[in-house]
């Protein structure tokens, strides 16, 4: 059980249990804030008799002892129509994979439960946002469905209502979506929406185990050669909601930044929305700033609890947060990924500081080939951007626009150099990153899950470019107010933000400080 006080699992337990689970048990037993739950390891064999979901008895039976423990913790009950405990069900392999893996919220909510969730938290507006979620989720990411049928609906009901997002809709008018989003899920599953709180757990699990097994998963593994691996643990939490209101929201931070590696909290957040909302790249993110104005009680104990993160772990940490009416919540924490610069960098600053050793620093660099580490910067003096938007991922990549995944392959395996351009980057574009010199996207953060993958294989990243367009049949874009056609070269500078038309020089940085204190250890240790 993860709740604060609990004795966490050994380290021992890493392949059976995962490291989100084993991090969150420590970070609950030292008391920091992280949702009551229990996990299902990755050696559990829970299927039906045709390989699909456990049933509903074989799941109650295999859980239920659990599920009491958690009901008991929290003071409500799963499935319960006055008092219903929802539930988020959440990836969890022992290395961690990030965006790969799928992960189900507001597990547990059906027609019979929302009242008791509108009774519980005197928030109708929350709860049928939770509903049209989870009707969502359990047709693309549990059967496998189109979201383009969801998202259609409701872009007509927002049209309709002048509504920018489902935010600005009223109760009624979101109550209205919902039961239309109900018909679109029987006409894309050719099924109902499952409304018993058990059947809906043991898909949504079902769903979770089987992403290990999905094509991005096991490309992910094959790049980073990730050979041996049980499979993932499922985490079953208390959901906390982000969704609650203009006091609420989701975020990802960084205790360091992951792009330089100078130590300074690297965050974004997202107002009145649930996690999936910022790790995806589709919603607009704000930066720590506007927290800090509306919330600044968060952002301090935010910035206490890198410090925490920091300590605990001996490393940078990428950390996922929920604030669920004004009250901070961890719903995960790992080992920051980085580019290679910012790696080198915050491995030298921690030693440094005394986190770690200097053996320990020079054991956590010794698979970089730090001969080859420098940072691109653009030559001075140049101008004429065509846009700009937000930096991910430091440096300097020019190459010929490629708007798919399989243009970006064909033109790295002519031996062109690319740049991956996209509406919005989703995990599942990973070939079309790893081909790339440069991503560039009109939406999204620079801490989503695709921010995170194109930075840890030392792509240049600009997201978040409002002047970008991208043409409904992928063969040009407009980059603010010029039409470049597939296969034009542009220069992305990932300093800046900025992005140039044709190929611009650049010129190379070395970490001349850090590469010199690393000489230093290995002399002194020698």
């Amino acid at each position: 059980m993860i709740e604060p006080g609990a004795l966490p699992p050994p380290e021992s337990a890493l392949a059976s249990l995962g490291g989100k689970a084993l991090r969150l048990a420590r970070l609950a037993s030292a008391g920091m804030p992280v949702p009551a739950g229990f996990v299902l390891p990755s050696t559990t064999r829970l299927r039906g008799a045709e390989g699909g979901a456990a049933s509903v008895a074989d799941l109650r039976a295999f859980v239920g002892g659990a599920m009491e423990r958690l009901e008991g913790k929290t003071g409500l009950q799963f499935g319960s129509p006055r008092r219903p405990l929802l539930v988020s069900v959440r990836s969890g392999a022992a290395v961690s994979m990030p965006g790969m893996l799928e992960t189900v919220l507001n597990v547990g909510l059906t027609r019979a439960t929302l009242p008791g969730l509108v009774e519980l938290t005197g928030n109708p507006h929350l709860a049928w946002d939770c509903f049209a979620r989870v009707i969502e989720a359990f047709a693309t990411t549990v059967r496998g469905a189109d979201r383009a049928p969801f998202g259609a609906v409701e872009a007509d009901v927002l049209q309709s209502d002048g509504a920018a997002s489902r935010t600005e809709l009223d109760t009624l008018r979101l109550r209205d979506l919902v039961f239309e989003l109900l018909k679109v899920f029987e006409s894309v599953t050719g099924s109902a929406f499952p409304e018993d709180p058990y059947e809906q757990l043991a898909q949504a699990v079902d769903a979770v185990f089987r992403s290990w097994d999905s094509q991005q998963a096991t490309r992910y593994r094959e790049i980073h050669a990730l050979h041996d691996l049980p499979g993932t643990a499922v985490t079953i939490q208390q959901m906390v909601y982000g969704n609650s209101g203009a006091r609420s929201g989701a975020g990802v931070g960084f205790t360091r930044d992951p792009a330089t590696g100078d130590k300074t909290l690297y965050m974004e957040f997202a107002f009145s929305a649930q996690g999936e909302d910022v790790v995806s790249g589709r919603r607009r993110l704000e930066p720590v700033t506007q927290l800090q104005r509306q919330m600044p009680h968060v952002v301090q104990a935010l910035q206490a609890m890198a410090t925490r993160l920091e300590e605990t772990f001996h490393d940078a940490q990428d950390f996922e947060f929920t604030v669920d009416e004004s009250r901070l919540y961890l719903l995960q924490t790992r080992d920051a990924t980085c580019a290679p610069w910012a790696r080198l960098k915050i491995t030298v600053d921690l030693g440094r500081e005394g986190v770690i050793t200097p053996a320990q620093a020079l054991a956590r660099v010794a698979d970089l080939d730090v001969s080859t580490i420098a940072r691109r910067r653009l030559a001075a003096g140049a101008d004429g951007a065509l846009a700009r938007g937000v930096p991910a991922s430091m440096g300097v990549a020019a190459g010929t626009i490629a708007l798919t995944a399989e243009a970006a392959r064909a033109a790295a395996a002519a031996g062109r150099h690319v740049i991956f351009v996209r509406g919005d980057l989703e995990t599942a574009d990973l070939d079309g990153i790893a081909s790339a010199d440069g991503i560039l996207t009109a939406r999204g953060g620079r801490t989503s899950h695709a921010a995170v993958v194109a930075r840890e294989l030392g792509k240049v990243a600009i997201v978040g470019c409002n002047e970008l367009t991208i043409a409904s049949d992928e063969r040009s874009c407009r980059l603010g107010g010029r039409r470049l056609e597939a296969g034009a070269e542009i220069t992305l500078d990932g300093e800046s933000g900025r992005v140039y038309p044709g190929a611009l020089d650049a010129v190379e940085e070395r970490p001349l400080s850090e590469l010199a204190q690393l000489e230093e250890w290995k002399a002194t240790l020698a």
